[in-house]
């Protein structure tokens, strides 16, 4: 059984955004390695950007510096 685990930051991504990275995963699984989709989990974590950090900094920071 798969298990796929997306982290994104929690920046709105809509309902139906989020079920074409489920449905996207879980076909990706199928067609590279062959797996079973009902058997298939997909979750997705939503972080705020102050609990997300790259190069030392918050996300949060990065984006109010333009990075």
């Amino acid at each position: 059984m798969p298990y796929v685990n997306i982290r994104i930051t929690r920046e709105g991504a809509t309902a139906e955004q989020k079920a074409k990275l489920i449905q996207g995963a879980t076909q990706l699984l199928v067609d590279v390695l062959g797996k079973n989709p009902q058997t298939t989990v997909v979750t997705i974590d939503e972080l705020d950007t102050d609990n997300w950090g790259i190069g030392g900094e918050t996300v949060t920071i990065r984006r109010k510096q333009g990075k």
